[in-house]
C-alpha cells in the first residue's frame, strides 16, 4: 500500500477535500526562506493542525536555520511530522527527534543518495524530492525516478517521492519506485496556494489503484491480467 499526502495546504476548505479525498497526511508550510504562495503562518498552521481529523497525519514543512528553531516550532504547531528542509546532519536531526514528540522526516535531493544514506538512520523517514538550488522542494520538476527507485530498495527508512507528481503520472511513478509515500503539492493546484479538489481526489485514487494492481500482480506471479489491472484510474 502507497500513502498520499497532500502539501501546501494553506485553508480549511482544501483541507477537509484532503481528507474526504482519503490522502493519508497533509502538509502545511511555515517558516520557509523561499517565496512561495503555499507558505502560512506559524499560528495558521497550528489552526489547520487542529482542524484536521484524528486519522490525517499533519506535517508541518519548514525551513529552521537552527536545531533550536526547528524544536520550537514542532512545540508551537504541535504536528504529528516534522518534515525539514535543510542541510541538517545526522547528529543535528536526531537532537531534533529528542527534543520533540513530532516524528522527524528529512528532506534530501534527490541527486544526493549519499546524504539520504548518510540521516536515514536517526530520522523517521526520508522525503527525496527535487530540490532548488535554495535547498527548497516544491519545484513542480521531476527526477530520475530509477536512481529514487534504487534509494528506496537500499534504505531501512521509509521514503517518500515526491517532484513534479500529477495525477496524471503519480500511477506511473509508484510503480516504478515504490515508494512508501507520494507527495504533491503544485500538481494538484488551481492556482498558486488553492487546491484543485478534483485533482486531489484523482491523484490519491491513482496512487492508490497503482500500488493495489502492483501488489496483486506480485501475488499472482505478473500474469497478463494483473498487467491489465496496472491500467491507471481516469480522473
Amino acid at each position: 500500500m502507497v500513502r498520499a499526502k497532500v502539501c501546501g495546504v494553506t485553508n480549511e476548505s482544501d483541507l477537509r477535500a484532503v481528507e474526504r479525498a482519503g490522502a493519508d497526511a497533509v502538509g502545511v508550510i511555515s517558516e520557509v526562506t523561499v517565496d512561495t504562495p503555499r507558505e502560512v503562518s506559524l499560528s495558521r498552521a497550528s489552526a489547520l493542525f487542529e482542524a484536521a481529523s484524528p486519522f490525517l497525519t499533519t506535517t508541518l514543512v519548514s525551513m529552521p536555520a537552527s536545531v533550536t528553531r526547528a524544536v520550537e516550532l514542532a512545540s508551537a504547531a504541535s504536528p504529528d511530522v516534522l518534515q525539514l528542509h535543510g542541510d541538517f546532519d545526522a547528529d543535528e536531526f536526531q537532537r531534533i527527534s529528542v527534543q520533540t514528540d513530532a516524528r522527524v522526516v528529512a528532506v534530501v535531493d534527490a541527486e544526493s543518495s549519499a546524504r539520504a544514506r548518510a540521516v536515514a538512520h536517526v530520522v523517521d523517514g526520508v522525503l527525496v524530492d527535487s530540490v532548488s538550488e535554495d535547498g527548497a522542494g516544491g519545484t513542480g520538476e521531476t527526477h530520475d525516478w530509477t536512481a529514487t527507485a534504487e534509494v528506496v530498495e537500499t534504505l531501512d527508512a521509509p521514503v517518500t517521492l515526491a517532484g513534479g507528481l500529477t495525477p496524471e503520472n503519480v500511477a506511473e511513478a509508484v510503480r516504478t519506485v515504490r515508494p512508501y509515500a507520494v507527495d504533491v503539492a503544485s500538481g494538484v493546484e488551481a492556482e498558486g496556494g488553492v487546491k484543485d479538489h478534483d485533482a486531489v481526489r484523482a491523484f490519491v485514487r491513482n496512487a492508490k489503484a497503482a500500488a493495489d494492481a502492483s501488489e496483486r500482480a506480485r501475488d499472482d506471479g505478473g500474469s497478463e491480467g494483473d498487467r491489465d489491472g496496472e491500467r491507471e484510474v481516469p480522473s
